[in-house]
C-alpha cells in the first residue's frame, strides 16, 4: 500500500448507528489524515521514502516512523473492511471454513476476539491474522503496531483506541466491540486470505 489517504468505500454515515458520521469525520478525516501526513514527512530523504507502508511497518525501528506507519496501515485496513449494518452478519465460504478450523466455530472466534479486544490494556488493536502456514490467529497489538511486524497477514482489525468509539460509546469499549460485528464486510476480509 502506498502512503496515501485511502478512499472510504461507503458514505460517511453508512455505518450508523454502529459508527456515527461524526466519529468517521474525526477518526478518518482527522486522525488518519494526520498519520498519513506525518508519515509522508518522516520518510522524506530516508531509506523508506519509496517503500510501501507494509515494508515500513515490518522494518522501521520503534519510534515515530514506525508508529505513524503502523497507524496508517491499521486505519487503511480498518476503514476498508466495513459496510452498512447487517443483522446476523456471518462469513461464508473459505473464510468460514478457516475460522471453524482454527476456533471450532464462528461464535467461538467472536468470543475469543472480543475477549482480546476488551482486555487489551490501554490503546491498541485486536487482529485476526493468518500465519505463514495459513492458520488463523488472534493477536493484541499495543498502540500502533500491526501483525505485519510479526510476519503475519492481517485480515480483520478492530481499533480499541478511544478515538475509535468514544463519541458513540463513551467508555463502553465492550459495547463498541459487540456492535462492530454488524458492519464487518466479510467478503473484504476473505479477500485478504492468502
Amino acid at each position: 500500500m502506498k502512503i496515501q489517504m485511502p478512499v472510504l468505500p461507503y458514505a460517511a454515515n453508512a455505518l450508523e448507528p454502529v459508527i456515527s458520521e461524526q466519529t468517521i469525520q474525526f477518526h478518518y478525516g482527522k486522525h488518519l489524515q494526520n498519520y498519513v501526513n506525518t508519515l509522508l514527512n518522516l520518510v522524506q530523504g530516508t531509506e523508506f521514502e519509496h517503500q510501501e507502508v507494509e515494508g515500513i511497518v515490518a522494518a522501521a525501528p520503534e519510534g515515530p516512523l514506525f508508529n505513524n506507519a503502523g497507524q496508517t496501515l491499521n486505519h487503511a485496513l480498518y476503514f476498508s473492511q466495513f459496510r452498512s449494518p447487517v443483522k446476523d452478519n456471518v462469513p461464508s465460504g473459505k473464510l468460514a471454513d478457516a475460522l471453524n478450523a482454527a476456533f471450532g466455530s464462528f461464535e467461538e472466534f467472536k468470543a475469543q476476539f472480543a475477549q482480546a479486544a476488551a482486555t487489551l490494556f490501554g490503546s491498541g488493536w485486536a487482529w485476526l491474522s493468518q500465519d505463514k502456514d495459513g492458520h488463523l490467529v488472534i493477536t493484541k497489538e499495543p498502540n500502533g503496531s500491526n501483525p505485519v511486524r510479526h510476519g503475519l497477514n492481517p485480515l480483520y482489525g478492530l481499533d480499541v483506541w478511544e478515538h475509535a468509539y468514544y463519541l458513540d460509546y463513551q467508555n463502553r469499549r465492550v459495547d463498541h466491540i459487540a456492535a462492530a460485528w454488524d458492519i464487518v464486510d466479510w467478503d473484504v476480509v476473505a479477500g485478504r486470505l492468502k
